[in-house]
């Protein structure tokens, strides 16, 4: 099984250098059957790097310890689940799992059938292939997945403690779905370019793709910072980590591509920036693996560093040099020539929606890099932390969130201040009354405030735009409300479904904003029968004690939780200990509800004396940033959502005053 995955990965290069050349000496000589050979490889490459793929997990799953990953991140004790996690739980696998996925995505993207995509196919066939074959000449050369021991290991080293976790067989591979997601639209961009045809097909062939990567990358990103917070055990779920900053660069600059490609669909403008955004957000996708393996930044996320920083140095300067190189070169073929974007439009407030993405992603990229550069200049890594990032972060985050709202009433092309400003009267005086609760309940903080009330204002104008809509076809068609909702969104699936999105990040911003401003937080040593009092609640230790599990002994305590002398049940955190010598891993025990979350860690323990030290937190509201999560994945699979035929449209009504979008 070992040797077919080897001989699959040392024949996949040679067929990915072969479907390049294929793809682009048809493209060259517009020779259709070179371009077919092309295709043809292409499917031979994925299937190649699915052998590859399906022998490392096979090894991994039957624990073939001749086999150096399989010794580094497997044990005979572990589950079944984890074995096949542990595929992307390590370098040389994480990588492979990129070969696999991109070939994958190239087969598709090849055999696709849709308006323009005839024109660029060879372009983007090859572009992918490039990409591909770096990931199968790393995998060939300095990240060897099936290297052999010189001897056969009796066990394996198992898979890391804090990756055994069931979120952890959801967050790599989401985010990794993302990454190279976005190998499609960069390819698409190039082929846009190099062809001088940059108007709107490529963004209308691409649009999909473009969602589909963004849904996967912010799963990732939620689901990443869901299992930092259920099982790091330090009571965050973000702490501005440079792994967790790497995923993060490119979210904004994919969010910002998204937004300025509607204004360059609907207007043919944008076009030399919406190509340098994609630029910039596959780099950044290739930069994110760059730091996890580079070795240069320290990380709970990170693999063990090694010679493969450099190589992806090289790789991302390529891709900078030769992109932006052939930007340039096209420049005189990609200019608009649209009429200039009013100052009062919707453009321009996308067009400023974009200059806040990219500065926030400026200020988290130099925060993220400032430690080696610093280490560079003066041979000492100044450390920059959280306040430096919350400090940048916050500003531009609720002028975002404002945006995102005032955007919403803007005319396309033309407005005035003063029909902005009527729209915006309702909203706002809805909001004074909020404001007015909040410092009842004492609230007093500007900045809290600030945002609270951004929250409250935005979500005004986002939910007027269903109500509008929805009372304006009740009156036309005389439909209940739920049913005349439903046959809103449906029929207009790609506006609602962004207004969905932007309620989402209202919910997830009001989670961040409450939790880190209100949190508390107490170290305490208890015995059995001592109470301790966090917020409303009173919690008790009942006792502690141990039990043996395959693999690992579990010491754990339980605490009664009561509030208002009612009780509300029990907590029982943990601490894993494993026979293999691993480091402990904290359970944590939560007890979450949409108003609070009472959090408790088990952070040390005195057998003899029979006292524990615990961590508790509570953080209020912090739930509503995974409520906010769902949300968003489901407002993105409704804009996904492909519309029905004509035929199909039963009870299609056009409303006027409601604006049908494409």
């Amino acid at each position: 099984m070992g040797e077919l995955g080897r001989w699959s990965l040392l024949l996949s290069a040679v067929v990915l250098l072969y479907m390049i050349a294929a793809s682009a000496y048809g493209a060259w000589k517009g020779n259709r059957r070179w371009i077919m050979s092309g295709r043809r490889a292409a499917v031979a490459a994925a299937g190649l790097a699915s052998l590859a793929s399906l022998s490392l997990i096979g090894l991994l799953v039957t624990g073939d310890f001749r086999y150096e990953y399989v010794a580094d991140y497997t044990s005979r004790d572990l589950g079944i689940l984890y074995r096949i996690s542990a595929f992307w739980g390590g370098n040389q696998g994480s990588l492979l799992l990129w070969l696999w996925v991109l070939t994958l995505y190239t087969v598709v993207v090849t055999f696709a059938r849709s308006e323009g995509h005839e024109h660029f196919q060879p372009y983007v066939t090859a572009t992918l292939g490039v990409v591909s074959l770096f990931f199968s000449v790393v995998l060939n050369t300095v990240a060897k997945p099936f290297q052999l021991l010189p001897f056969t290991s009796v066990d394996g080293a198992g898979l890391n403690p804090l990756l055994q976790n069931p979120g952890m067989t959801i967050h790599p591979l989401t985010l990794y779905l993302g990454y190279i997601g976005f190998s499609v639209p960069f390819a698409y961009g190039m082929a846009a370019v190099f062809t001088g045809r940059a108007d709107a097909a490529w963004l209308r062939v691409t649009r999909r793709w473009s969602l589909v990567a963004w849904l996967f990358l912010s799963m990732g990103i939620l689901y990443g910072a869901r299992w930092a917070y259920e099982v790091l055990g330090w009571g965050g779920y973000w702490s501005w980590d440079p792994v967790e900053n790497a995923s993060l660069l490119p979210w904004l600059t994919a969010t910002a591509f998204i937004h300025s490609s509607i204004v360059q669909e609907r207007k043919g403008t944008l076009k030399i920036w919406n190509v340098a955004l994609v630029i910039l957000t596959f780099t950044l996708t290739i930069f994110g693996t760059f730091l996890t393996r580079s070795g240069i930044f320290w990380s709970v996320h990170a693999f063990s560093n090694g010679p493969l920083g450099a190589v992806f140095l090289t790789f991302i300067a390529f891709v900078l040099v030769a992109a932006f190189g052939l930007l340039a070169w096209r420049w005189p073929l990609l200019k608009s020539t649209a009429a200039p974007i009013a100052p009062v439009s919707k453009e321009s407030s996308f067009v400023l929606n974009n200059v806040l993405f990219v500065s926030l992603t400026f200020a988290v990229l130099w925060g993220t890099v400032f430690p080696v550069i610093s280490q560079g200049l003066i041979g000492r890594q100044m450390v920059v932390g959280p306040p430096f990032f919350n400090t940048v972060a916050a500003p531009l985050a609720v002028a975002l969130v404002l945006l995102m709202g005032i955007g919403t009433v803007v005319a396309w092309r033309h407005s005035t201040v003063r029909r902005v400003a009527a729209s915006l009267m309702t909203p706002f005086f809805l909001t004074l009354p909020a404001l007015a609760v909040f410092i009842a309940l004492g609230i007093r903080e500007g900045a809290v405030l600030a945002a609270l009330g951004s929250i409250v204002f935005v979500g005004a104008i986002t939910l007027r735009e269903f109500t509008s809509g929805t009372a304006a076809r009740m009156r036309l068609t005389g439909e209940s409300a739920p049913r005349a909702l439903v046959r809103l969104v449906g029929q207009q699936r790609r506006r609602y479904g962004g207004y969905l999105v932007h309620l989402a990040v209202l919910l997830i911003v009001l989670g961040i904003v409450v939790s880190g401003s209100y949190s508390e937080q107490k170290q305490v040593v208890m015995k059995p029968g001592d109470m301790v009092t966090i917020g409303p609640y009173q919690l008790t230790l009942l006792g502690s004690a141990t039990r043996d599990e395959p693999g690992r002994a579990v010491v754990y305590s339980q605490l009664l939780v009561q509030k208002s002398d009612q009780s509300l049940g029990i907590l029982q955190p943990e601490d894993w200990y494993f026979l293999n010598g691993s480091q402990p891993a904290p359970q944590v025990a939560i007890r979450s509800t949409p108003i609070d979350d009472l959090y408790v860690v088990m952070a040390g323990m005195d057998a003899t004396q029979g006292k524990v030290l615990f961590e508790i937190h509570r953080n209020p509201m912090l739930s509503w940033i995974w409520y906010g999560g769902y949300l968003l994945v489901a407002g993105t699979l409704i804009s996904l959502w492909p519309a029905r035929s004509a035929f199909q449209e039963v009870g299609r009504v056009e409303m006027p005053g409601v604006e049908v979008r494409p």
